[in-house]
């Protein structure tokens, strides 16, 4: 690395020979064998970027190890992101609206099944997200005669869902 920071291209040229494939041999433990040789370029890019900043005083493989992990980590993140992007517009596709339009159609015939009450406050609380106490005040209901109403009506239309 010091020849490298003079200008040196052919010492340049063997410390990333060398340092891709330490590179590999560290990612291979931390990451899929598909995204090594990204994460080993994008770490070199990162080397050759910041190699003016290197202080040869200091030892070298530590300096490349805290690059590597810095890498590591952004690559573990952005996949997170886009993981958490995925879910977050599959919720409900385009395709998938007569699928739920037929669901709201079954929960709606199965809650009539039940008692008014019950599927009244199964409709507040569980399929609108009310809390007790706003279903309470929708339904002129107590709190303890909603959670009843809920849990008899829950347990109704779990006998009739295992009865078809």
């Amino acid at each position: 690395m010091r020849l490298s920071q003079t200008g040196d291209k052919q010492a340049y040229a063997v410390l990333l020979e060398q340092c891709g494939r330490w590179l590999g041999r560290y990612f291979r433990q931390k990451i899929a064998a598909d995204a090594i040789d990204d994460l080993v370029q994008e770490t070199l890019i990162s080397l050759h970027r910041k190699r003016a900043s290197y202080d040869p005083a200091r030892p070298f493989l530590p300096w490349l190890a805290a690059i590597a992990r810095y890498r590591w980590v952004d690559r573990l993140r952005q996949g997170y992101r886009n993981h958490a992007e995925a879910l977050e517009h599959n919720d409900v596709s385009e395709d998938s609206h007569e699928e739920v339009v037929a669901a709201r159609i079954s929960i709606d015939r199965l809650l009539d099944l039940i008692p008014d009450a019950q599927a009244t406050a199964i409709r507040c609380v569980k399929i609108e997200g009310l809390s007790i106490t706003e279903t309470c005040q929708r339904t002129g209901q107590s709190e303890a005669l909603v959670k009843v109403n809920i849990h008899r009506g829950l347990k109704k239309l779990s006998v009739l869902v295992e009865s078809e």
